[in-house]
C-alpha cells in the first residue's frame, strides 16, 4: 500500500477515483511532470493532472504522494478543491475542479483582460488567505512553489491556490531541504541555497507575486547577493513596504501571512488611486 509523507495510505481511500469514470477533453498544459486536461467525471467538470509513464520517478512520485496527501486534507474557497485521485501505477493522476479562467500568470502575460487596482488589491488577498490558511493548519502545509502560474481565477475572478507537488508538513521547526526544483523567479533566498526554511520562504514568493513581476537574471543576486527585484513605481508607498517587508532577508523578520493579510485588507479601505495605477503586468 502507498503511503503520503505522513502515513496516509493512498489506495482504498473514498477519494480513489476509478481511471474508467474519466473522460478526458482538450489538453490544458504540458510539464516534465506529465500533462492536464479539461476533462469530466460522473457528470462534473474537472481538471486531470495525469503523469506520464515515462516520468514515474522516485522523485516524480514522491511528489504525487506529496500533493495528493495535502490536497485531500485542505477545504478552502482559496484552495483548489481537490475531488480524488487515481493511484494505482501507472495510470497516476490528480482530479480537482476546473477553474475557467486559468492562472494568474496567463491572464496577466497572454490576456486582454485588465485587472484594475481594486481586482488586483482583491486577488492579492485571495491568494494571502489561501496561504494563511495552509500555514495554519496543524502541521502547518509550506507550498515552496508559489507563484502567478500556480494561482487559478475562476469565473468570479476568486484565486485559488494550486499546485501542491512541492509541498511540506512543517512537522519541526524547520523543513529538511530539498531540490530547489520549483522556480526560481519566486523563491525565497534560503531555498535558492538550499538551506532550512519555513512558512516565511512562502510570505517571499508572496511579495514576488504582489510585486508582479519576474526575472530570471536576478536568482543568484537574491540568493548570494541580498538583492531584490525591483518593485513597480505605480505601487502605493505602503503596498511598496509590504513588499519589502516579505523581502527581508532573515525569514524571522518578515511578516506572517496573517499579517500581510491584515495589512492589505486595511488597504482595502482606501480609495483605488492610493493603492497602485492601472497597470497588466506580473
Amino acid at each position: 500500500m502507498w503511503c503520503g509523507p505522513v502515513g496516509v495510505q493512498m489506495a482504498g481511500q473514498p477519494w480513489e477515483i476509478d481511471p474508467g469514470e474519466l473522460v478526458f477533453g482538450q489538453r490544458l498544459g504540458m510539464g516534465s511532470f506529465g500533462e492536464v486536461f479539461r476533462g469530466e467525471w460522473r457528470g462534473t467538470e474537472v481538471a486531470i493532472k495525469r503523469l506520464l509513464e515515462h516520468t514515474l520517478s522516485d522523485s516524480s512520485m514522491r511528489d504525487f504522494k506529496a500533493e495528493v496527501s495535502i490536497l485531500s486534507r485542505v477545504r478552502h474557497p482559496n484552495v483548489v478543491l481537490f475531488m480524488g485521485a487515481v493511484v494505482q501505477p501507472p495510470e497516476l493522476a490528480i482530479v480537482t475542479e476546473f477553474v475557467p479562467r486559468g492562472s494568474l500568470f496567463r491572464l496577466l502575460h497572454h490576456s486582454k483582460a485588465v485587472l484594475d487596482p481594486s481586482r488586483r488589491l482583491t486577488m492579492a488577498i485571495d491568494v494571502t488567505k489561501g496561504l494563511t490558511y495552509l500555514h495554519r493548519c496543524k502541521p502547518t502545509i509550506v507550498h515552496r512553489d508559489l507563484k502567478s502560474p500556480n494561482l487559478l481565477v475562476d469565473r468570479d475572478w476568486t484565486v485559488k491556490v494550486c499546485d501542491f507537488g512541492l509541498s511540506q508538513f512543517l512537522s519541526s521547526t524547520f523543513l529538511t531541504s530539498r531540490s530547489t526544483s520549483g522556480t526560481p523567479e519566486w523563491m525565497a533566498p534560503e531555498i535558492l541555497r538550499n538551506q532550512q526554511s519555513d512558512e516565511k520562504s512562502d510570505v517571499f514568493s508572496l511579495g514576488v507575486v504582489l510585486c508582479a513581476q519576474h526575472s530570471m537574471g536576478v536568482v543568484g543576486a537574491v540568493g548570494y547577493g541580498g538583492q531584490r527585484l525591483e518593485i513597480p513605481s505605480d505601487l502605493a508607498p505602503g503596498v511598496q513596504q509590504l513588499i519589502r517587508d516579505c523581502w527581508k532577508e532573515v525569514p524571522a523578520e518578515r511578516p506572517s501571512s496573517s499579517q500581510v493579510l491584515a495589512r492589505l485588507s486595511e488597504m482595502k479601505e482606501l480609495a483605488p488611486s492610493q493603492i497602485m495605477k492601472p497597470a497588466n503586468r506580473g
